[in-house]
């Protein structure tokens, strides 16, 4: 799987990570521009040897990015060229989206834009000015105070979670969701699947089991 592909495939763990960060100050555009670069570096430098997920490796690196966009008092550093394509994949995907009746992926944009998918990511998150966190009194602002919590490694590993869920066979699979996601005793999931109460505990078992392998 090449470069593009990659990030084409996982734009929406930047997603995921951007929503996690919403209401706190900061534009959605400038998290969404933040995780990708993390996306980005992410797949620059992920090393498929190590035995680790692309997506357990790469939600951490996002993450990483969107604090630093906090640290960093929410500016982000738009350059010219940047910003002209920001223009015109703002102008395409507004189009895109007249003549097919929803918006582009990632891939189709850049297509359009006759760029690398990472290129069209980054502009899409730069079609919008940033919220500045440190607005003199004669801007109308002040300094904004952003608290940011030390949760991160939980939404890494939520993240990770539900990735390596989506991964197990279809009836697995509702046995996790039954057990964990609805709160269903296994007596429950056991009748919602057509199964007995003992064979939904030892497949329970062996799919936690399975779970701790991949996320360790």
């Amino acid at each position: 799987m090449d470069r593009n592909q990659i990030i084409s495939e996982n734009i929406g763990l930047v997603h995921a990570c951007a929503k996690h960060f919403k209401g706190r100050g900061m534009e959605y555009d400038d998290l969404f521009q933040a995780g990708c670069l993390g996306l980005v570096k992410a797949v620059d430098n992920f090393d498929s040897d190590r035995g680790v997920k692309f997506s357990t490796y790469a939600v951490p690196v996002i993450l990483g990015e969107i604090r630093r966009l906090f640290r960093d008092g929410g500016a982000v550093k738009i350059g010219r060229g940047l910003k002209e394509l920001a223009m015109r994949a703002s102008r395409e995907a507004a189009a895109f989206s007249e003549r097919e009746g929803r918006s582009p992926t990632v891939g189709e944009l850049a297509e359009i834009l006759q760029v690398e998918p990472a290129e069209a990511a980054q502009a899409l998150g730069a079609s919008q000015f940033p919220l500045s966190l440190t607005a003199s009194p004669e801007d109308g602002g002040g300094q904004i105070d952003i608290s940011i919590d030390s949760g991160d490694d939980k939404i890494a590993e939520l993240l990770s979670l539900k990735q390596v869920v989506t991964e197990l066979e279809p009836k697995d699979r509702s046995i996790i969701v039954f057990r964990y996601f609805k709160s269903r005793t296994q007596m429950q999931t056991a009748a919602a699947l057509g199964m007995t109460q003992v064979q939904v505990s030892r497949r329970e078992k062996a799919i936690l089991s399975q779970l701790r392998a991949k996320l360790s």
